[in-house]
């Protein structure tokens, strides 16, 4: 058994053993992933990634593509069909999540790595798209800093998470949801029920969309914009580099 993730409010005290537990978390989970996913969304969440793919794409230079936290490569698999030309790189922490997703997309690139001190050249990227990723870092600013680096001047960020959300049915939503649903289903499906309750405490403690949008803008992105889907239970979140 290993360690339980730390709190989601007490995560940045020590990123190392945050992002261990969480990598182990989600090697646990890798071989079931994708169906729970299907099934706790009803499938909406293939709509979101979707869209998250047509933003990200219709703003962004061409040149090569950050699939960060790409976990089982469904928005590498988007993508790839979008930008065939492109160099496409999907990065995660977790291999196995990378391994559970290699037929999906197997002309990419696949490469182990941590979101917060990513093993690549300033300026390699022309987009970076991250899906449901941002909320399990342990420091979403540094990794804000970390995709402006490794963005090209006119480069594109765009993240699909979701954001802690403001609206009142919204949230009574996700509560109901995190509390019972996510929990209950997921760690039925998967047998690891402690993780699933890790991922509901990680909406409930994350940043709102327009604290994010905030946060970006602080660590000098431009452009900064967003909108709710499914009446803001995923959001997405688009930032441009300076030209």
């Amino acid at each position: 058994m290993s360690a339980p993730v730390a709190a989601v409010q007490d995560r940045a005290a020590d990123l190392a053993a945050h992002a261990s537990a969480v990598r182990e978390m989600f090697d646990r989970i890798a071989p079931t992933y994708d169906r729970i996913n299907r099934v706790l969304s009803a499938g909406i969440d293939v709509a979101w990634r979707r869209r998250a793919v047509r933003e990200a794409v219709e703003g962004a230079p061409s040149g090569p593509v950050l699939d960060l936290c790409a976990g089982t490569m469904d928005l590498t698999e988007l993508l790839v069909a979008a930008r065939p030309r492109d160099r496409v790189v999907a990065a995660d922490f977790s291999a196995r999540m990378l391994d559970a997703g290699r037929a999906k997309a197997p002309t990419a690139e696949r490469v182990v790595a941590d979101a917060l001190a990513l093993p690549f050249p300033d300026g390699e990227f022309a987009l970076a798209v991250c899906g449901f990723g941002v909320r399990n870092l342990a420091d979403p600013a540094r990794g804000a800093r970390e995709v402006m680096r490794v963005l090209k001047r006119g480069g594109v960020f765009v993240a699909l998470d979701f954001f802690r959300p403001t609206r009142a049915v919204t949230r009574a939503f996700h509560a109901a949801y995190a509390r019972g649903v996510l929990p209950a289903l997921g760690g039925f499906v998967s047998g690891e029920p402690g993780a699933y309750s890790y991922l509901a405490d990680s909406m409930k403690g994350f940043l709102s969309r327009a604290e994010y949008e905030r946060l970006l803008v602080e660590v000098g992105f431009r452009n900064v914009r967003g909108r709710d889907l499914t009446l803001g239970v995923a959001s997405i979140v688009v930032a441009e580099v300076e030209r």
